[in-house]
C-alpha cells in the first residue's frame, strides 16, 4: 500500500527520475517553457517552485542548495539573476500549466509548463489592472481613477489646440457647425408633420 506517498514515481527508478526532474527544471529555467506530459509536468511543478522560492534570497547557502538539484551553472545563474528579479513580489504560483491535444503515437495527456511571469500574452492585461483604483465609501482620496484621467487628458488636449489655431480655422469651423446646427431642427420639424 503506498498510503500518504505523493510523489508520482513516473514508471522510473529513483535515480532515473531526479535526473529527469533535473534535466526538465534546467530546460524550463533556460527557455521559461517546455512542452511534455501532464503527468511529468505536474511532478516537475512540484520540483521546482521550492527551487524558485529558494532563489529569491540570493546567498551562497542557497544557490549551494539549487545547484544540487540542478547541476547546470548557466541554470542556476539565469535564476538567480533573471527569474528572481520577476517573481520577488510573487508569494508562490510561479508556474502555470496549459493542457494541449493528446500525442498522436500514444495518446497521451500533454501539456505545456510555463513560467508565469514570462508570458506576454496574460502580464499585459495584469499591468492595466494594477492602474485602477477603487473608490470606498468613507470618501478617501478623491474619485477620479487613472484610467478616467487618462481618457479626460486626450480631450483637453484637442480643446487647447482648437484654441491655439488661428482665427480663420476657427471661423471656417463656426460655420461648418452653424451650418450643421440648422438641419437637425428642419428633419425634427419634418418629422412631426408627418406624425400629425
Amino acid at each position: 500500500m503506498r498510503h500518504g506517498k505523493k510523489l508520482n514515481h513516473l514508471g522510473r527508478t529513483d535515480s532515473h527520475r531526479k535526473a529527469m526532474m533535473s534535466n526538465m527544471a534546467t530546460s524550463l529555467v533556460l527557455h521559461k517553457r517546455i512542452t511534455t506530459t501532464l503527468a511529468k509536468a505536474k511532478a516537475l511543478r512540484m520540483y521546482v517552485e521550492p527551487l524558485i522560492t529558494k532563489s529569491k534570497s540570493d546567498t551562497t547557502h542557497s544557490r549551494r542548495t539549487v545547484f544540487s538539484y540542478l547541476k547546470d551553472k548557466e541554470a542556476v545563474t539565469i535564476l538567480f539573476r533573471e527569474v528572481a528579479e520577476k517573481v520577488a513580489t510573487r508569494p508562490g504560483g510561479y508556474t502555470r500549466i496549459i493542457k494541449l491535444e493528446n500525442r498522436l503515437g500514444d495518446n497521451a495527456e500533454m501539456a505545456i509548463i510555463e513560467l508565469v511571469d514570462y508570458n506576454t500574452i496574460y502580464t499585459a492585461g495584469e499591468a492595466a489592472k494594477a492602474t485602477t483604483t477603487r473608490r470606498s465609501r468613507r470618501g478617501g482620496k478623491g474619485g477620479v481613477t487613472p484610467v478616467t484621467a487618462e481618457i479626460a487628458a486626450p480631450a483637453t488636449e484637442e480643446a487647447a489646440t482648437a484654441e491655439v489655431t488661428p482665427a480663420d480655422d476657427n471661423a471656417t469651423v463656426a460655420d461648418a457647425s452653424a451650418a450643421d446646427a440648422p438641419e437637425a431642427p428642419a428633419q425634427n420639424e419634418e418629422n412631426a408633420e408627418k406624425g400629425e
